[in-house]
């Protein structure tokens, strides 16, 4: 999730905010969002400082109900008790619009492996081949690769009410999982993850997803009872509802910001891969981009 805050309310002009805090998740791509939107917000409309911090989702969420933070760039659908609070109920928090990016998540193996056992991407299939995924940390069982504790999961519920014979793996952020696949990737091991797109790391990976029940309004809820895969997101933006009123050229900058799957992943793999600073993948993109980013700004 990746918020703007203005430092406090009277800072904001008709035609923009004085200082910005776009606070930054953990996954790389939201990071590159936020980035850009960094460099737009300062070099083209004027907003003197733009601050970047770390907040995880449910945090973000409180902070921008509060005012502490403006704006919610990519939202992942994983806070519905949240949105139904600040946004049906007190009113808090409005819609931003369509960030453009989808994102999915799933469970996934590698080609290489989907080759030699095509019947591995069907989950009723998955205790068949438990044994070819055990470590020597997942014990009698196979080894699922899971995701960063603040992602949105639902894994534990689905391989405990599905009786399949996995044990989680914690990884601990996006970093260190996508450490661990590669690895096991480039020395050919079997391996079964929570995965995600867009991530800029699918590019080196062919990995193929294992088919699980298919989603439908509500069957995850309550969560505890989920059987059902994950749903397709296209990813929205959230605003504090004065930031909305208020907020000026920021905020409507904000609104209009709409890009891809593949535009996002250009910028993350530059930050992840290519080990370039935010601020200079940012540039870079935006530098080789007008065509797409000028769409974004106030009509004047």
């Amino acid at each position: 999730m990746v918020a703007l805050s203005a430092c406090a309310a009277d800072t904001k002009k008709a035609g923009g905010s004085d200082e910005v805090t776009i606070t930054v998740p953990s996954w790389v791509g939201a990071r590159a969002n936020a980035e850009v939107a960094k460099v737009i917000l300062e070099d083209e409309l004027g907003v003197k400082k733009v601050n970047l911090k770390t907040m995880d989702e449910p945090i973000a969420w409180d902070a921008l109900n509060s005012g502490k933070a403006d704006v919610i760039m990519e939202d992942w659908n994983g806070q519905p008790d949240k949105q139904k609070l600040y946004i049906d109920e007190k009113k808090s928090v409005v819609k931003g619009g369509d960030l453009g990016v989808v994102g999915h998540i799933g469970w996934f193996v590698p080609k290489y492996y989907a080759d030699k056992h095509p019947e591995i991407l069907d989950y009723k299939n998955l205790n068949k081949f438990a044994k070819d995924f055990k470590t020597s940390e997942s014990g009698d069982k196979g080894e699922f690769i899971g995701a960063a504790p603040s992602y949105t999961t639902y894994d534990k519920y689905l391989i405990k009410n599905h009786n399949l014979d996995f044990k989680i793996k914690e990884t601990g952020n996006e970093a260190a999982q996508i450490k661990e696949i590669q690895s096991k990737y480039d020395a050919k091991t079997p391996f079964i993850t929570y995965w995600w797109e867009p991530l800029w790391a699918n590019v080196d990976m062919d990995l193929v997803e294992v088919k699980l029940p298919e989603y439908t309004e509500g069957c995850n809820e309550p969560k505890t009872d989920t059987k059902c895969g994950y749903d397709n997101n296209k990813l929205q933006k959230y605003l504090n509802a004065d930031f909305a009123k208020d907020g000026g050229d920021a905020a409507e900058f904000i609104k209009n910001f709409k890009w891809s799957n593949e535009q996002q992943n250009k910028v993350a793999q530059a930050i992840a891969k290519d080990k370039k600073t935010g601020e200079a993948a940012a540039k870079e993109w935006v530098k080789n981009n007008k065509d797409v980013w000028e769409k974004w700004l106030p009509k004047k």
